[in-house]
């Protein structure tokens, strides 16, 4: 099932430890399948606010996104965006194929059903 690092970046200062990050991220995702879904690309709020960009890297599943994370590789340059642009990233599952949101609809309304 896939996995997905998900990154909402705010504050993001113009670096050149951020340039290098950028520049040094793509050879981190080799060995773990990963790659940019999203990568500061515009965006439109629909709802609520959302300042700043954001970035999505796909893997293959959870296992090797928090490989990727845990790497030497990416904790080596880890800091240099870190030093520089705020946020917060998270890791989440993806649904697996022929997912039936009809089953987390029942799964509400028997919660509901209990208050």
């Amino acid at each position: 099932m896939p996995a997905y690092v998900i990154a909402h970046l705010q504050d993001a200062a113009p670096h050149p430890d951020v340039a290098e990050y950028i520049e040094r991220i793509p050879g981190t995702f080799a060995p773990y399948g990963g790659r940019f879904l999203v990568h500061f690309a515009q965006h439109e709020v629909k709802e609520g606010t959302w300042p700043g960009a954001v970035v999505v890297i796909g893997f293959p599943g959870t296992a090797e996104a928090r490989a990727w994370w845990d790497s030497p590789a990416y904790q080596e340059i880890a800091p240099l965006r870190a030093r520089h642009i705020a946020g917060d990233i998270i890791l989440v599952e993806g649904v697996p194929d022929g997912y039936d949101p009809a089953r987390s609809a029942q799964t509400v309304r028997e919660a509901a059903a209990a208050e």
